[in-house]
C-alpha cells in the first residue's frame, strides 16, 4: 500500500530571490568539526551598517541574501573566540564556507569563602515599555547582599536585600507613584529580597542562578541569565569578583497589576519588567 495515500494535499514552498540578490552561505564549526548552535553573526556593509544578522541553526548554519558587494562578517559564541573577516558576495551559485571558532578557556571562578556585594560598584536596573513605544530606566540605590562561594561552584547561595524606597527614576512624582500602594507599597513591604542556592553552569562563563524573589509581598521563582566576568584584586589588595545578570519580571506575577489606559487604547506601563544587574563582590577573610 502506498504510504501516502489517503494522505491530505501535500504542499511546498518556493522562495523566489530577486535577480540581483546573491547568497552568503556559511557553517559555523568548533575545531573538532562539530556544529555551533545559535552562534550570533552579523554582516555589515563597508561603512559599518549593519545588513542582516541572526543565530546558527542546529547544524551551526546561516544563509542570507543580499546584494552583490564586499561585507564584513562577525560571529560570535558563548566560550568561543569571536571571528571577524571580510566577505564577497558575488557568485550566483556559491558554496557553503565553512568558519572554524577557537574555544576559549573561561575565566577561573573566585575562591570558596564568603563574599559581601559592594554597592559603590554594583548597580540594580529596571526598564519598563511606557505608552507603547517609549521606555523608563530606573534603579533602586540602596542594596545589600552577600554570597557564599563553595567548593563546587553549584553549591554556592546568595542573598540579596533592596530597600523598596530607593528606587529612582529621575522623576520624584513618578517615584512616589511607584513607591505607592499602586505599585511597591514601600510602606507596608519596604524590600524586595533575592535568594538563591541553586547556581546552574550553562556554558563558558554563563551561569544560571534560580531562586525566589520576594517583590511586593509576593514570592514567585527567578532566574538570573548570569555573565561571570572574573575575578581580580581591588586598589586595596581585597579579592574582588564581577558578574552580569538579568531577568525578566511580569508585573502581574507580583501583583503589580496597576494600569491606566490611554485615550488610543494604549497601556500606559506595559506588563514586564527587564531587570539589569551589575555586580561586583569582594572577599571577606
Amino acid at each position: 500500500m502506498d504510504p501516502a495515500a489517503g494522505a491530505g494535499p501535500q504542499t511546498s514552498a518556493t522562495v523566489t530571490l530577486p535577480p540581483t540578490a546573491r547568497l552568503l552561505s556559511c557553517r559555523v564549526l568548533d575545531t573538532v568539526h562539530q556544529p555551533v548552535r545559535q552562534a550570533k553573526f552579523e554582516v555589515t556593509d563597508p561603512i559599518g551598517r549593519r545588513v542582516v544578522s541572526g543565530e546558527t541553526d542546529p547544524y551551526g548554519g546561516f544563509t542570507a541574501a543580499m546584494p552583490e558587494g564586499e561585507y564584513r562578517l562577525t560571529v560570535t559564541a558563548e566560550g568561543y573566540a569571536p571571528f571577524h573577516g571580510a566577505t564577497l558576495v558575488g557568485d550566483p551559485q556559491p558554496g557553503t564556507a565553512e568558519i572554524i571558532l577557537d574555544a576559549v578557556e573561561p575565566p577561573l571562578l573566585p575562591q570558596p569563602g564568603h563574599w559581601e556585594l559592594d554597592p559603590t560598584h554594583s548597580s540594580i536596573a529596571f526598564t519598563a515599555r511606557h505608552i507603547g513605544f517609549a521606555r523608563i530606566h530606573g534603579r533602586f540605590t540602596t542594596f545589600a547582599g552577600a554570597v557564599r562561594i563553595a567548593e563546587r561552584m553549584e553549591d554556592s547561595s546568595m542573598h540579596v536585600i533592596i530597600d523598596s524606597a530607593s528606587i529612582d527614576t529621575g522623576m520624584r512624582r513618578r517615584d512616589d507613584h511607584l513607591r505607592s500602594t499602586d505599585f511597591l507599597d514601600a510602606a507596608r513591604h519596604p524590600t524586595v529580597e533575592f535568594y538563591s542556592e541553586r547556581f546552574i553552569h550553562r556554558s563558558g562563563s554563563r551561569w544560571a542562578v534560580a531562586g525566589a524573589l520576594t517583590l511586593h509581598g509576593v514570592s514567585r521563582s527567578v532566574t538570573l541569565d548570569t555573565q561571570y566576568l572574573g575575578h581580580g584584586t581591588g586598589l586595596e589588595g581585597e579579592p574582588r569578583a564581577a558578574c552580569r545578570a538579568t531577568a525578566e519580571l511580569n508585573r502581574a506575577d507580583f501583583a503589580l497589576d496597576w494600569q491606566s489606559v490611554l485615550a488610543q487604547g494604549i497601556a500606559a506601563i506595559g506588563p514586564s519588567v527587564a531587570v539589569q544587574l551589575d555586580v561586583q563582590i569582594v572577599h571577606k577573610a
